[in-house]
């Protein structure tokens, strides 16, 4: 059976981290410390996997940019110092992405957090970062649903869009594949549903990236039953 595609770009919290409740603790404790009006934990869930500037400004779209920054530094300072260090990757995700590299896929990801806040996570999931062949992050290029990052990437490793794969688990992450024309597989562990990733354009969407070595095997294109 032909493999339809080359490269498998993932993004990170909600897709293959389990991150999605200290992301939102960390901001709950970050408002709470500024004293600024309440947001509901639903909120700040809904944003998570944009880049952190823009979860903020819709937050709160009337702050100015010296307060964003201070809750942006204290948003740091809360996940940072007052929860465990790094979230655990979802069961069965390293088996996954280890099949799928000796299976000969290339492996990247394409996430909202922070060039430091991706190496923070690699540093404490190696097995995980000796996989890849590159990552893009919102701080060093447009921020998901703009599809920069995605383009950065095929450019670099050499492939079309129509032979990559975007997984992940947003709303976000389907729009920047759609416009490319870059296939893309939900993952409903994460931040948004199932009829919210369809509507998007995901054209398959499974309960954790762990499934996607099976749904590959399949040729990629039939959910295994």
């Amino acid at each position: 059976m032909s493999r339809r595609f080359d490269l498998l770009i993932f993004d990170w919290d909600g897709t293959l981290a389990d991150s999605a409740a200290q992301i939102v603790q960390s901001m709950q404790s970050a408002i709470d410390a500024l004293k600024l009006p309440p947001r509901t934990d639903h909120e700040i869930r809904d944003l998570i996997g944009l880049g952190m500037h823009d979860v903020l400004t819709r937050l709160f779209p009337e702050l100015h940019q010296g307060d964003l920054m201070a809750l942006l530094a204290q948003y740091r300072e809360a996940y940072l110092s007052k929860l465990p260090p790094e979230a655990p990757l979802f069961a069965g995700a390293l088996e996954a992405l280890q099949r799928l590299h000796a299976d000969g896929y290339r492996l990247a990801v394409a996430t909202g957090k922070s060039r430091a806040g991706l190496r923070r996570s690699l540093a404490h999931h190696t097995d995980v970062r000796d996989l890849l062949v590159s990552s893009r992050t919102a701080d060093e290029t447009a921020s998901k649903p703009d599809p920069l990052m995605l383009r950065e990437l095929l450019e670099e490793l050499d492939v079309p869009a129509q032979r990559a794969l975007m997984v992940g688990d947003t709303e976000y992450d389907a729009h920047m594949a759609a416009a490319i024309g870059m296939p893309m597989a939900g993952v409903v562990c994460g931040v948004h549903d199932d009829q919210r990733l369809r509507e998007a354009g995901a054209e398959v969407v499974l309960e954790y990236a762990a499934h996607l070595p099976v749904w590959l095997a399949h040729g990629g294109r039939t959910v295994p039953g």
